[in-house]
């Protein structure tokens, strides 16, 4: 049983590609959407508060299942959507709530008092946002951002309900041809696990190289 195994491993190998392909553009669309969101909770108006805090409050309270059957159902009536780009789609919207937090923390964890020093030498506050909030609440915000993108690697493996043949549901196949499943699903979980510690350890040199001396970090 382990040589056959071993034989469809390149097979089950294959679907990495999509895992990961799936799990970078749903972070990218989830950092974008998340770091508009962090913007307009900190700094907006009382009307873009309000809309950025129930956009949190409803994407996660809802399973990314049931948004990833909602997008690709619902937009396959007027568009033919693939699997694949429903599913960053789908990911990277409910991941963008996760990031909102996230950023929305490590905004707040910049002290005050770099915002008045900014205006004080004259900027304006879109200048001391983008030059001077921004790029250390990008630093603090990297050790809740690594959790997250754990997080989007493990849910990659939803798309298989609407017939991507990423891993899991080649490990599904694998496993119904074999008629074994317990150790099929035993090397999956290995692969998965490889993926997330690897994400971790990345984002963790990452933190370290780019860490600020004496800034208290936002965890």
């Amino acid at each position: 049983m382990g040589h056959k195994i071993l034989q469809a491993l390149p097979y089950m190998l294959g679907g990495i590609a999509y895992t990961v392909g799936i799990t970078v553009i749903a972070l990218v669309v989830g950092l974008v959407i998340g770091m508009i969101l962090a913007l307009l909770r900190v700094y907006g108006g009382k009307y873009a508060q309000k809309f950025a805090a129930i956009y949190v409050v409803v994407l996660r309270g809802l399973p990314s299942l049931v948004v990833l059957f909602i997008i690709y159902f619902m937009l396959a009536r007027f568009i033919d959507l693939p699997p694949f780009l429903a599913g960053c789609v789908a990911l990277g919207v409910c991941s963008s709530a996760y990031q909102a937090e996230i950023f929305r923390g490590a905004i707040q964890g910049v002290p005050f008092g770099q915002m008045l020093a900014a205006r004080a030498l004259g900027m304006t506050k879109l200048q001391a946002i983008t030059v001077v909030i921004m790029p250390q609440a990008l630093r603090n915000a990297i050790p809740g951002w690594s959790n997250e993108a754990a997080v989007v690697v493990k849910d990659s493996s939803l798309v298989y309900a609407v017939g991507l043949a990423e891993l899991l549901r080649r490990a599904q196949q694998v496993a119904a041809r074999l008629y074994a499943p317990l150790a099929v699903f035993a090397v999956t979980a290995l692969i998965y696990f490889l993926l997330t510690f690897g994400v971790n350890r990345l984002l963790g040199w990452v933190e370290k190289r780019t860490r600020i001396p004496g800034m208290t970090e936002v965890r």
